[in-house]
């Protein structure tokens, strides 16, 4: 089964820098460099968009992680879900080739789920929600051989990160019971042992013409808003035959949906006003999905059935 979340969102910096957009701030030609780790020249408080210097010689040839400046947070730990601000550059560049500061909003991430390169996965892990750091990465934790977009094959990476917030991610939804009335619609299983629910098809029903979005759970955590990130587990079933085509239950790995990136209207519609710890059932009707193109054998104008644990918002 592939799992179809990159079809969900809008590609990332960490997933594929391709979006990135134009730095036109030029970084200092300083040859300043300590134990492999470049200077931060200007901005070098939290909060503050650094100034990396350039490296020099050859570069570190393991993970450097340098805390310049410790958070009194909680340590994040895998299935964390943080965000966080960044500056990359490659180690013998002078300019960046991305960062947060100038967009204004932070970055989203859940660690252990596999959405960013192994040098952030290292890099964060263990580290206190407050903090800045700044990390040079390998290419073999970077994006190795291939290179990414603008940057090189084989290029070291350096990182300016402020750990700006983390959340521990529940196992499950857990809210309140609601009635699953409608005869003509899914039912959803409300086990919250965090293992997937079961999902019962109805039979001999056609699919609603409009988006379904019904609690299973009610939650009480905060409502979730369009500019919001949300950490989900969910399980994507077609209308017709009720065949499951993804589940993060089956990769073992929550998602986060920026939900202002989301490619897929019905899906962003049907968890915005919802609450964060409720599970969700929707029904996604061709236009509010993939509509008539085929996806990653999601045929043309599928209706589609997601049940959806929002554990979080960011």
């Amino acid at each position: 089964m592939r799992r179809i979340a990159g079809l969900l969102v809008v590609p990332l910096l960490l997933l594929s820098v391709a979006a990135c957009g134009n730095d036109d701030d030029k970084g200092s030609d300083s040859s300043s460099v300590k134990n492999g780790v470049p200077a931060i020249t200007k901005g070098a408080e939290f909060g503050q968009k650094p100034t990396l210097a350039k490296g020099e010689g050859d570069p570190p040839k393991e993970l450097k992680v340098e805390v310049i400046k410790e958070g009194d947070g909680a340590k994040l730990k895998k299935g964390d879900a943080a965000e966080v601000n960044y500056l990359g550059q490659e180690y013998d560049e002078s300019k960046p080739f991305d960062n947060s500061f100038d967009r204004g909003q932070p970055f989203s991430l859940t660690l252990g789920a596999g959405g960013v390169i192994q040098g952030w996965e290292k890099g964060l892990e263990g580290q206190k929600v407050g903090s800045r750091l700044e990390l040079v990465i390998p290419p073999d934790l970077g994006y190795g051989a291939q290179g990414q977009g603008d940057i090189k094959a084989n290029a070291t990476l350096v990182f300016v990160v402020d750990i700006v917030k983390g959340t521990t991610i529940p196992a499950s939804a857990k809210g309140t019971e609601v009635a699953q009335d409608a005869i003509d619609l899914p039912k959803v299983g409300t086990n919250t042992d965090g293992k997937a629910p079961e999902v019962t098809m109805p039979k001999d029903s056609d699919p609603p013409k409009k988006l379904v979005s019904n609690y299973v759970l009610e939650g009480d955590g905060p409502v979730v808003k369009d500019t919001d990130s949300v950490v989900v587990n969910y399980v994507a079933l077609l209308w017709e035959g009720g065949k499951k085509f993804d589940s993060t239950y089956d990769a073992g790995k929550t998602a986060t949906f920026p939900l202002d990136q989301l490619s897929i209207k019905g899906l962003k519609d049907g968890l915005v006003g919802k609450k964060a710890g409720s599970r969700v059932l929707l029904v996604l009707p061709p236009d509010q999905a993939f509509g008539d193109q085929e996806q990653q054998g999601v045929p043309k104008n599928s209706t589609l059935v997601f049940a959806v644990d929002i554990l979080a918002v960011m």
